[in-house]
């Protein structure tokens, strides 16, 4: 196992840092405006100065489309973004994009990579990935009830989707939809997935979602899909392939979600030692308490811990490829998240009332960890692969 990281990644990295202290940091008190217009114009700048720096697209392996980088060599980048809730959309490197960019370039036609991945690539337009249900457990992809049906030369979708990421962003053009095609095949072989224009008619926006009280600018929705027609000609790879291309899209954005992950732990560690040497109670600094020391230590431990089992991840999935690594990619999503989340929580109990408050950028850490345990499959369904591939090694039939 080699974790040395590429002369190239270093120096991106150093690029990278610079970014962020220059101008992503200094741009989060603008972008926390619940106007949707000011975070745009925001957002907007730093995306140009992002490709001016040669910072965009960081997420793509493959060097036609994007950076060309590995696993091993994108994982510490993720981090430096992950300090901030600008810099991944500032580099397009933000899901669900990254997703559906993958998903587009592994199998979509010519014609679909010239009308989407391109433009998606450029940051003209942006997109969702409609997956979650609200009458059924999501966690179980195959539970999907929204169905596509043929009809002559088109595909009918009618169902309904939620928590769909990005459907009333400005810049949003289209929607990656999974539903059923053959209710009556295996069951891993009844889901599709369709291209659909954002206003393809029959799609309704029920309403938005709050992200346990923010507005989030990525937006979150409820969507209704009403007899929406689309040609045979969007259906994303083949029939009966969704559950597959589901699993593919996944396993990347996992690691990329860990990796962002470590960088908001490390932002919430340094908060929290600087406002523990800052502040006074009972006649000493709040560092002095010897519960805060052990925060501090444990935080230190705990994220060493899990940038080791990240970059071992990133490297198993560059050497033996990303079925190779499904153990380590669950382990890593599990850890990630509540790990990093813990530490947001302790550095918000030291800055006391301020933490719940849009001062400091903890609050907004917090409930994106917090969100995180759901996003790409709850802590729960990582846990049962984990313990399900230990049981298999003594019990191979055990289900």
């Amino acid at each position: 196992m080699d974790l040395t990281i590429s002369q190239r990644a270093r120096k991106l990295g150093g690029q990278l840092e610079e970014f962020m202290s220059e101008e992503v940091l200094p741009a989060e008190k603008g972008a926390a405006s619940e106007s949707q217009s000011e975070y745009s114009k925001v957002m907007e700048q730093l995306k140009i100065s992002a490709k001016n720096r040669g910072l965009w697209n960081l997420f793509h392996s493959d060097p036609d489309w994007g950076a060309g980088l590995s696993n091993l060599e994108y994982a510490p980048l993720a981090e430096i973004m992950g300090r901030s809730m600008l810099a991944s959309e500032a580099c397009n490197c933000s899901a669900p994009d990254t997703g559906n960019m993958e998903l587009l370039t592994l199998f979509g036609t010519p014609a679909q990579k010239d009308r989407w991945l391109r433009r998606l690539l450029d940051g003209k337009i942006r997109s969702s990935f409609a997956m979650t249900e609200p009458a059924v457990a999501s966690s179980d992809a195959t539970n999907v009830s929204l169905t596509i049906s043929a009809d002559g030369d088109e595909w009918v979708l009618n169902g309904r989707k939620w928590w769909i990421t990005g459907a009333e962003h400005p810049l949003c053009a289209l929607f990656i939809v999974m539903g059923k095609t053959e209710p009556e095949a295996p069951v891993r072989r009844q889901q599709s997935m369709v291209l659909v224009p954002t206003g393809t008619p029959g799609i309704q926006i029920v309403r938005r979602l709050p992200l346990m009280g923010y507005w989030d600018p990525e937006t979150h929705c409820e969507i209704a899909f009403d007899n929406v027609r689309v040609p045979k000609s969007a259906m994303l790879g083949g029939e009966g392939e969704g559950f597959m291309m589901a699993q593919a899209r996944l396993g990347p954005g996992r690691i990329h979600h860990c990796m962002r992950s470590i960088g908001a732990a490390e932002r919430a560690l340094e908060l929290l030692c600087r406002r523990a040497l800052d502040r006074v109670t009972f006649g000493s600094a709040v560092a002095s308490r010897a519960n805060v020391q052990d925060w501090i230590a444990d935080a230190r431990v705990n994220i060493e811990m899990l940038r080791l089992l990240a970059l071992r991840t990133a490297w198993l999935m560059d050497a033996s490829g990303n079925k190779a690594a499904a153990t380590e990619i669950a382990a890593i999503k599990i850890a990630g998240p509540n790990i990093a989340g813990e530490i947001i929580d302790r550095a918000i109990q030291v800055y006391g009332a301020a933490g719940m408050s849009d001062d400091s950028p903890l609050a907004r850490l917090y409930v994106l960890q917090r969100s995180l345990r759901f996003a790409d499959g709850p802590d729960e369904v990582h846990r049962r692969s984990l313990a399900l591939r230990e049981l298999r090694r003594y019990e191979p039939e055990f289900r």
